[in-house]
């Protein structure tokens, strides 16, 4: 895209109400926001890929848990007898 082409994100300032000459806010008054710029930046699955837990440590925590588990469930049953 030329420069011409690209919209620009700053809201027009002529345009804006409640903006006093020279482009400040009066007191009480909200600022305009600037609109969005999804595109900008780097892609996220190049330089910042998806997040998440792998297989195996998941895999051993599962493990770990259900053997916690197991071990109380056999000494509740052993102090009932």
């Amino acid at each position: 895209m030329t420069p011409s082409q690209t919209p620009d994100p700053d809201p027009e300032p002529r345009e804006t109400t409640g903006l006093e000459p020279g482009g400040g806010v009066p007191p009480g008054e909200t600022p305009p926001g600037e609109s969005s710029m999804s595109g900008a930046g780097p892609q996220d699955t190049t330089y910042n890929p998806p997040k998440g837990w792998a297989k195996a440590p998941m895999a051993m925590i599962t493990i770990v848990t259900l053997l916690v588990a197991a071990f109380f469930l056999v000494y509740a049953i052993i102090l009932l007898l």
